[in-house]
């Protein structure tokens, strides 16, 4: 029990604290912000990514304590530590993490020299991790259940679920007129593992019956389940192939399938006031390769000193009654798991009017353009339970021609305090950028409750140039 309990903390630790990418979001200077929303203002007669340096993405961080509150050389005791960690958590705190690595992408214009139409593509990996905290469950594995007489440990506390995925997409972007731009993304998913289980219920309950004091009253209910694709094969004794290399086969469409869309809109209410929205992920995978399914069903319930059906001591046949009480069942049924959909929307005011010295730049031909611009932003995600949101307020600043910042400050239910800061600018065709949240944190990572950060590289010819 203590094993598992030290297992799931690093876990949890280790973890990451969300899918909001606010520094990315409309961040036109950056190609990648399409993968954001498919309806940006973005416009480029085409570009392409380095290979596998196009987008690179990881966020690392954890709700409710950081690694000093675990590790820090303070004379507590380590399991004192986890306790303390454990009372300052609650079931509704989430552990979350995000990564993704472009492999490849690009994108063009169609539809002849005036055209307003853009078709973008590409690849990327990512891997998907989403926990509540059991606290229940890991309260009675750390300090079992001696001190909770009359308590009822809620099994339904256990709800996580885990992928690594790759997804083929295709996109179609168009602008309408000077105030309105919109766009698409079709996308294939291909799972090569994924682990489920946020369906469950139950409870482990130990009474105490009136006028004696050594007998208790125990009942354990139990709906568990694990969904699990991709993964059956490795656990085997007869397994005996790279893990490795075959999860990224399994990754790379050799895993599960999965079909999903992307769409989003930009409206200029004035030329200097702009309203943006998109629905990012709205998708589902159908789990059929190498699928397996584990359920802990059923009742136990004794009364006694110890858990004996029987009437005896002997522990193969408590054991045994306890097995035909909560069988493990194994299934082989397809199932489908649907992906975290995203949503953001952003109300951007510009000022600060500017003419370039040429009329030719990363985003087209224009008059004039803006310096500033201040906004705020939206996001929120579905998860098992209710959805998580997040408001962020931003300044966008267009320091030389080809190079801009994004400052941002997010408030959700990680933290208060999540400053991000996003640069991109254009070499000649290349274009670079680097994207960090909670910059704060990066002063003691150890008391970190998160630290992001988004980089990439792509080469850009600009509309105007023939």
């Amino acid at each position: 029990m203590r094993k598992l309990s030290l297992i799931f903390f690093a876990v949890f630790q280790f973890s990451c604290f969300a899918q909001n990418k606010e520094v990315l979001y409309n961040f036109t200077q950056i190609p990648q912000s399409l993968l954001v929303n498919p309806g940006a203002d973005v416009s480029y007669k085409y570009y392409f990514g380095f290979p596998v340096l196009s987008g690179i993405s990881a966020n690392v961080g954890s709700k409710g304590f950081t690694a000093y509150d675990l590790f820090a050389d303070n004379g507590v005791d380590f399991n004192q530590k986890v306790r303390n960690v454990l009372n300052n958590t609650s079931r509704n705190d989430k552990v979350m993490t995000n990564q993704q690595l472009e492999i490849f992408s690009g994108g063009f214009r169609v539809g002849g020299r005036e055209s307003r139409s853009y078709v973008s593509f590409g690849m990327y990996q990512e891997f998907d991790f989403f926990m509540y905290v059991p606290k229940d469950p890991a309260l009675l594995a750390l300090n079992g259940n001696r001190d909770y007489i009359g308590k009822s440990f809620n099994l339904g506390d256990l709800s996580a679920r885990a992928e690594v995925l790759s997804v083929l997409h295709i996109g179609y972007h168009k602008k309408i007129n000077d105030k309105f731009v919109y766009g698409g993304r079709a996308k294939i998913y291909s799972s090569g593992a994924n682990a489920t289980s946020t369906k469950n219920s139950g409870y482990i309950y130990t009474g105490q019956n009136a006028g004696t004091p050594n007998v208790y009253n125990q009942v354990i209910s139990s709906n568990l389940e694990l969904k699990t694709s991709g993964i059956a094969k490795f656990t085997k004794d007869e397994y005996d192939g790279n893990v490795a290399r075959d999860l990224v086969n399994n990754t790379f469409f050799g895993g599960s399938l999965g079909l999903g869309v992307d769409a989003g809109i930009t409206y200029y209410i004035k030329d200097n006031l702009q309203l943006t929205a998109s629905i990012i992920d709205l998708g589902f995978i159908r789990q059929s390769k190498d699928i397996e399914t584990l359920t802990y069903k059923g009742t136990y319930q004794y009364n006694g000193v110890n858990p004996d059906f029987m009437g005896n001591d002997d522990p193969e046949d408590v054991f045994d009654e306890f097995e035909k009480a909560i069988p493990r069942d194994t299934l082989y049924n397809k199932y489908t798991t649907w992906r975290p959909t995203k949503f953001y929307s952003s109300i951007q005011y510009s000022f600060g009017e500017a003419r370039p010295d040429d009329e030719c730049n990363c985003r087209g031909q224009i008059n004039k353009y803006y310096k500033n611009a201040v906004g705020a932003q939206i996001f929120a995600m579905t998860t098992p339970r209710q959805p998580i949101a997040a408001l962020t307020a931003f300044y966008r600043r267009n320091i030389f021609r080809k190079l801009d910042v994004k400052a941002t400050y997010t408030f959700d239910s990680f933290s208060n305090k999540n400053i991000g800061l996003g640069l991109a600018g254009t070499i000649g065709k290349v274009n670079i950028y680097a994207l960090v949240n909670n910059i704060l944190e990066y002063r003691d990572v150890s008391k970190a409750n998160g630290v992001a950060f988004q980089f990439g590289i792509n080469f850009i010819v600009p509309d105007s140039v023939d």
